[in-house]
């Protein structure tokens, strides 16, 4: 998966010079794999693919934690602590759904993912 994260940057970054269009565009890819699961729940191999957006989802997030951890990020020290915060409570939910799914967990992820890249498109910096 890390893999594959790294191959549709990699893309991005050919496509989407500016970093915080290319941060929108992975969250809301990250959103689009957790709706689907979620708008598909019943179908076969419905496990398979929520692992997939799971995983897809926490390793944007590490990404993300990673970067805003970083002492030279320029992005104002309440907005970091504010997104480091989120993105706790995101990897406490994809365990929770790793544990016990459910097409209503999904939601608070898939919505907190699409407001910041609806955020990130409309702000100075990005993440």
């Amino acid at each position: 998966m890390y893999a594959q994260l790294q191959a549709y940057g990699n893309v991005k970054k050919l496509t989407v010079p500016d970093g915080r269009e290319l941060e929108s565009s992975i969250l809301t890819k990250a959103a689009y794999l957790l709706t689907y699961c979620k708008n598909n729940w019943d179908d076969q191999g419905r496990d398979a693919k929520l692992d997939e957006a799971l995983k897809f989802n926490q390793n944007v997030w590490s990404i993300f934690q990673s970067e805003l951890s970083k002492a030279d990020n320029p992005i104002p020290k309440k907005i970091r602590e504010d997104i480091l915060n989120l993105s706790i409570f995101i990897d406490k939910r994809i365990i929770d759904l790793m544990v016990a799914p459910s097409p209503e967990k999904l939601n608070i992820i898939i919505n907190i993912n699409l407001s910041l890249a609806a955020g990130l498109r409309g702000s100075a910096n990005g993440i």
